[in-house]
C-alpha cells in the first residue's frame, strides 16, 4: 500500500465539470493507500452570486477585492455550495470525503494580505492546523478545503485558491502537487503542431509569456499553478481533468501533462 499523500488544487467549475471517469480514479487512488487532499477555488461561482443580489466584482492585480458582503457571499459559495457538490461527487462515486473551510478548527489562519488597504479583507497564510487534515486522512477520508481563512480574533479572510493549497501542500510537507484544469498541460508550438512540454521551468514560463506563446486564458492558469511553488513544494503538475485515465497515471508514475519546477 503507498500511504502516499498528495495535493490537488482544483477551480470549482472545472471540478463541477469533471467526468465520473475522474472521480472513480480518485476512489481507485483512496483504495490503492493513497492520501489525496483537495483545494478548490470558486471564482466564477463567486462571481455569479454576487451578480445576482446586486454586489459589483471588483479586482486588483486578480485579486477580489473583499469587503464584509463580499466576504459573506465568498464563504457562502466556496465553503457552502461548491465545497458540499464537490463532497457529493466523490461520495457518488463510492470515495469517502469529508467537506472543511479554512475557518473549521482554525484549519487555515490567515493574516491581512500586504495591500490589505486596497483589497480588503483578502488573506495571505500564516499557518496550517494540519493535525486536522491528518486526522481526517487517518479517518479514511478525503479532506475537501474550502481556502477561507481566519485570524485569532475571528476574523474571516478570502484566500486566492492557489496559494492556499499551495501552502497547504507545503505544511503537509508534500513535494508535488498537483493543478487539475480543462487543458492537457502547457502546450508548445513544434513544427507546426501543438505538443504538451513534459517540463517547464518557471523562468521558462515568465519567457513564453513575454514572447506570447502562453496567451489569452491560458496565461492566468499557468500564473496560477506557479503560486502554487512555494514552501516545500518544489514541483507542480498540471493535467486535464477531462482526459480519461490522466489523474491516475499523474499520481502513479507522471509522464502525463506538465511539470513545472522552480527556475
Amino acid at each position: 500500500m503507498a500511504q502516499e499523500r498528495f495535493v490537488m488544487k482544483c477551480g470549482g467549475s472545472t471540478l463541477a465539470a469533471l467526468p465520473d471517469s475522474f472521480f472513480r480514479d480518485l476512489r481507485q487512488l483512496q483504495e490503492e493507500g493513497w492520501r489525496p487532499v483537495i483545494v478548490h477555488g470558486g471564482g466564477p461561482a463567486i462571481s455569479e452570486m454576487l451578480g445576482r443580489l446586486g454586489i459589483e466584482s471588483e479586482f486588483v492585480n486578480g485579486l477580489r477585492k473583499t469587503d464584509e458582503a463580499t466576504l459573506d457571499v465568498v464563504e457562502m459559495v466556496l465553503a457552502g455550495r461548491i465545497n458540499k457538490e464537490i463532497v457529493r461527487r466523490i461520495q457518488s462515486c463510492g470515495a469517502r470525503a469529508l467537506g472543511l473551510s479554512g475557518t473549521d478548527g482554525m484549519l487555515i489562519r490567515a493574516v491581512p494580505a500586504a495591500n490589505a488597504d486596497a483589497i480588503g479583507f483578502v488573506g495571505d497564510v500564516a499557518g496550517v492546523n494540519t493535525a486536522i487534515i491528518e486526522g481526517v486522512m487517518a479517518m479514511g477520508y478525503i479532506p475537501v478545503i474550502a481556502p477561507v481563512g481566519i485570524d485569532e480574533r475571528g476574523q474571516r479572510y478570502n484566500i486566492n485558491a492557489d496559494t492556499a493549497a499551495g501552502a497547504v501542500a507545503s505544511h503537509l510537507g508534500v513535494e508535488r502537487m498537483i493543478v487539475v484544469t480543462d487543458v492537457p498541460g502547457i502546450l508548445r508550438t513544434i513544427d507546426g503542431e501543438k505538443r504538451v512540454l513534459p517540463q517547464v521551468t518557471t523562468a521558462e514560463i515568465d519567457g513564453m509569456i513575454a514572447s506570447g506563446e502562453i496567451y489569452g486564458g491560458m496565461i492566468p492558469k499557468v500564473q496560477s499553478a506557479v503560486q502554487c511553488l512555494q514552501g516545500r513544494v518544489r514541483e507542480v503538475v498540471i493535467i486535464s481533468g477531462a482526459e480519461p485515465g490522466a489523474f491516475a497515471r499523474a499520481v502513479r508514475e507522471g509522464g502525463v501533462g506538465t511539470r513545472i519546477v522552480k527556475a
